[in-house]
C-alpha cells in the first residue's frame, strides 16, 4: 500500500498523525509520502524525522501536493489521509481487508465520530444534528482518510486544483461502489467556537460551489451530489423530537454560513481551521477506537 498526506503548516499534528500510521501493521516508512506545500513551518522536518518519503513544495496547494505524491507512489492500495488525523490500532489493515471481499468495492472510508468535547454549545448543538444526516453515512468526504484500490484510483487522473478534494472523489464512485468500514472509526475535532465552524462551512461551500461549476464548465467529469436542503428535518430531527433543540442553533449557523459562501471570493487557499490544531491537546494522542 501506499499512504499519502498533504501538509499545509501541520507541525503542531503530524508527529501524532506519523507516530499512530507507522505503528500500523504492514505501513512502512517507505510507503508513506508526506508532501509539504507553502509551509512557514517545520512540517517537512517533522516527517523526515520519521524516515518518511518528503516532498517539500514552496507552491502552496493541496491539489499540487496530492498529485506531486502520487507521481512518486507506487502500490495500491492508495491511502489519502488528512495531516491531523490520528488512525487507531489496526485500522488500516481493516480498512484494506474489504477489497478482498467479494463485493469488491473501489472506496473504502471509515466510520466518523466528531469530538465536540472542547467545543461551545452551539457547535455541539450543530453536530447533533450534521453527525446523523445520511450523506454521511455514504459519503467519502469530511472523514479525512479515504483508501482506493488500483482500479478506484484509475477512475480519475490528476486532482483538478479546486479546494474541495474529497468531494471530488465522492463523486467519481456510486454508492455500489464505496464501503463504509463499520469496525473502524475515525475522530473528527470539531471547530471550538461557532466562529470557528462557520468559517469551515464557508470553506465547504466554496467548495461545492467551485466544484459544481467546473462541471457543468465541462473542466472536470463529476456527478455531483444534489444538495438537500430539509434533511436535517426530515430526516433527523422529525424521526427523534429529543433533537428539537439543536434546530435552532443549526439552521443559524447553516444560514449564516451560506450567506457568507455567496459572498466568499473564489481561492484554493486551505483555510484550515487553527482552533483544533494549535490548542495544547491538539498534538495528544487520542484513545484506541
Amino acid at each position: 500500500m501506499s499512504v499519502i498526506i498533504a501538509a499545509h503548516n501541520e507541525e503542531s499534528v503530524l508527529g501524532a498523525t506519523l507516530d499512530a500510521l507507522l505503528a500500523q501493521p504492514g505501513v512502512e516508512a517507505a510507503s508513506v509520502v508526506v508532501s509539504a506545500n507553502g509551509c512557514r513551518d517545520r512540517t517537512a522536518e517533522v516527517a523526515a524525522e520519521r524516515g518518511v518519503t518528503v516532498i517539500d513544495r514552496i507552491e502552496p496547494g493541496k491539489a499540487g501536493a496530492l498529485n506531486a505524491a502520487d507521481d512518486v507512489a507506487q502500490d495500491y492500495p492508495r491511502i489519502y489521509l488528512d495531516a491531523d488525523i490520528t488512525v487507531p490500532p489496526g485500522a488500516i489493515s481493516r480498512l484494506v481487508a474489504h477489497f478482498d471481499e467479494t463485493s469488491r468495492p473501489l472506496a473504502v472510508v471509515p466510520r466518523r465520530r466528531i469530538d465536540t468535547s472542547a467545543s461551545s454549545w452551539p457547535v455541539k448543538a450543530y453536530f447533533a444534528i450534521n453527525e446523523r444526516l445520511p450523506v454521511f453515512r455514504t459519503g467519502l468526504f469530511g472523514r479525512g482518510l479515504i483508501v482506493l484500490s488500483e482500479d478506484g484510483r484509475a477512475r480519475f487522473g490528476a486532482f483538478p486544483a479546486m479546494i474541495a478534494d474529497d468531494l471530488y472523489v465522492d463523486s467519481q464512485f456510486s454508492e455500489a461502489e464505496r464501503v463504509e468500514a463499520a469496525d473502524v472509526e475515525i475522530v473528527v475535532d470539531a471547530p471550538l467556537t461557532t466562529t470557528n465552524l462557520i468559517d469551515r462551512l464557508v470553506r465547504v461551500r466554496r467548495g461545492n460551489a467551485q466544484m459544481r461549476a467546473a462541471a457543468a464548465d465541462g473542466a472536470i467529469e463529476a456527478t455531483v451530489r444534489r444538495s438537500d436542503k430539509w434533511s436535517w428535518l426530515r430526516d433527523v430531527v422529525l424521526p427523534d423530537p429529543r433533537l428539537a433543540f439543536a434546530a435552532v442553533p443549526y439552521v443559524f449557523i447553516t444560514l449564516k454560513a451560506s450567506q457568507r459562501g455567496r459572498r466568499a471570493t473564489n481561492g484554493l487557499d486551505w483555510g484550515q481551521d487553527r482552533s483544533t490544531r494549535d490548542t495544547p491537546s491538539a498534538n495528544m494522542e487520542r484513545p484506541a477506537s
